[in-house]
């Protein structure tokens, strides 16, 4: 199982960024998937997860900035942010769950200057 994030980059401060994370067909079709982040120093956070039928759980810091939806044509899966901060710097990574495993993605960096 692969998992891919793209579309990182610097942004302004109070804008926003579009991450995808795009897998396989099977898996997309039949795994929840999630993103998180980690910020230099620190450990791998939570962001949001979204389930097979598109039901959404966030993070309660996030939730009110970040929408996770899928492009179920395009087996891809999107992290929508608004209204970045420097403090969400940070690679942000996919990630899948088959059964115990997890699969993640080699994670897409966002930076977010003042």
């Amino acid at each position: 199982v692969q998992v891919s994030e793209s579309g990182g980059g610097t942004v302004q401060a109070g804008g926003s960024v579009r991450l995808s994370c795009a897998t396989d067909r099977w898996t997309f079709a039949h795994h929840a998937m999630g993103w998180f982040r980690q910020a230099p120093g620190k450990e791998r956070t939570f962001l949001g997860t979204i389930t097979i039928n598109g039901t959404t759980y966030y993070r309660d810091s996030v939730k009110d900035r970040f929408t996770i939806y899928r492009a179920n044509a395009e087996n891809t899966l999107y992290l929508q942010m608004n209204n970045l901060k420097p403090e969400d710097t940070a690679v942000y990574y996919c990630r899948a769950v088959i059964g115990d495993t997890y699969y993640w993605g080699q994670g897409t960096q966002v930076t977010v200057s003042s």
